[in-house]
C-alpha cells in the first residue's frame, strides 16, 4: 500500500509523487470547486479558433484570405460567420455550465445560443471601432506606409481587435470566454486590456508593449499612449477588506484627447481631464485638470569634468 508522504516532505518515486499530487488535487476541489462542473470548461483552442473566424468574417481579405471575386464575398463572409457563432455558442455553453452552482435557477437551454446571436450582432459596430483605431494609428504614426500593414502588423491593432471582441462578450455574460480572449491578446502583444474595460473611439497604443489596462478603467476619444503605460488601481491595504470577487470603480478615467506617454502609472480612480498630456515615467495618483501637462523633471547634462569624475568613481577607476 502506498502511503501519503507527510506535509513538507518530499515525495519519493512515481508512486509517492501521483500520491502527493491526488492530495493536492482533493483538497483544491475542496477548498475551491464543491458543486461545480469542472468538466465543463471554455476550451482554450477552441476560443483561439472563435477569434479568427470571427477576424475572417470581420476583414474577409486582410485577415479571412478571401481571394474570390467581389459578388462571392458576402457568402464567404457568411460562412464564417456561421462557423464562428457555432463555435461560440459552444464555449459559452461550456462557461455557463461552470457557472450554474452560482446561480439561483438553471440557465435556460437555449442562452448561449441567445448570446452567440447577440454577440453578431454587435459585429458591425465592432468592425467600425477597430476602423477608427487603425485611422488613428495610421494618422499618428508617421512610420506606418498604409492601414493594412496596421491592421495586419502593429500590436495596438491587434490589440484593439481582440479588445473588441472581448469586450462584447464580457457584457453579455461570458467574461471566462472574454478573457481568454484578451489573454490571447496579451500573449501575442504584450498589452493587456481588462475586457471590462471601456474604449471609445479612434483608441492608439503605440508599440504597446508592457500596457496595462485594468478591468474598470474608461478611456474616451482618441486617446493615444505609448509602452508600458499602467491604468491600474491602488492597492486596498489599510483599507476594509474585499473579496477578489467584489466589482468596484478603481481604474483611472482618461477623458477625450488625452496623450500618456512611455512608462507613466495612473493608478485608482483618477480623472485625467480633456486634452491633457502626461510624460514619461510620471507617477500619478491623483486628478489631472484639462489642458494639464504632467512631467518628470528632464534629465540634465553635468559640466564635462564632473560627469569624468563621476564616470570613473562608478567604474571604481578614481
Amino acid at each position: 500500500m502506498t502511503q501519503t508522504p507527510a506535509p513538507g516532505h518530499a515525495p519519493t518515486g512515481i508512486d509517492g509523487i501521483v500520491s502527493a499530487l491526488r492530495t493536492a488535487r482533493h483538497g483544491w476541489r475542496e477548498r475551491q470547486d464543491a458543486g461545480r462542473d469542472v468538466e465543463r470548461f471554455p476550451s482554450r483552442s477552441g476560443v483561439e479558433d472563435v477569434v479568427a473566424l470571427v477576424a475572417a468574417a470581420l476583414y474577409p481579405r486582410r485577415l479571412g484570405h478571401f481571394r474570390g471575386a467581389a459578388q462571392e464575398e458576402d457568402r464567404f463572409v457568411a460562412a464564417k460567420l456561421l462557423a464562428a457563432l457555432t463555435a461560440l455558442e459552444r464555449e459559452i455553453g461550456a462557461e455557463l455550465a461552470y457557472w450554474q452552482k452560482d446561480v439561483d435557477a438553471d440557465f435556460p437551454p437555449e442562452q448561449a445560443a441567445l448570446v452567440a446571436r447577440l454577440f453578431g450582432a454587435t459585429l458591425p459596430q465592432v468592425r467600425e471601432l477597430i476602423d477608427s483605431d487603425v485611422e488613428a494609428a495610421f494618422l499618428a504614426d508617421p512610420a506606418a506606409r498604409s492601414v493594412d500593414e496596421i491592421l495586419l502588423c502593429y500590436p495596438g491593432a491587434i490589440a484593439s481587435l481582440h479588445h473588441r471582441i472581448a469586450h462584447e462578450l464580457n457584457a453579455l455574460g461570458a467574461p471566462i470566454v472574454a478573457r481568454m480572449i484578451s489573454e490571447l491578446a496579451n500573449e501575442r502583444t504584450g498589452i493587456d486590456i481588462h475586457p471590462g474595460a471601456t474604449i471609445g473611439r479612434h483608441f492608439f497604443i503605440d508599440h504597446g508593449t508592457g500596457v496595462v489596462v485594468g478591468e474598470t478603467a474608461i478611456i474616451g476619444e482618441r486617446v493615444r499612449v505609448y509602452q508600458h503605460v499602467t491604468l491600474g488601481a491602488r492597492s486596498a491595504l489599510g483599507t476594509a477588506p474585499r473579496s477578489p470577487r467584489d466589482r468596484f470603480a478603481r481604474h483611472p478615467i482618461v477623458e477625450d484627447d488625452v496623450i500618456i506617454y512611455a512608462g507613466a502609472t495612473i493608478l485608482g480612480r483618477v480623472r485625467i481631464g480633456t486634452r491633457s498630456v502626461i510624460g514619461g515615467n510620471v507617477w500619478l495618483l491623483t486628478d489631472v485638470e484639462p489642458d494639464s501637462v504632467l512631467v518628470q523633471p528632464e534629465a540634465l547634462a553635468l559640466p564635462r569634468a564632473e560627469g569624468r569624475a563621476l564616470r570613473q568613481e562608478l567604474e571604481g577607476t578614481a
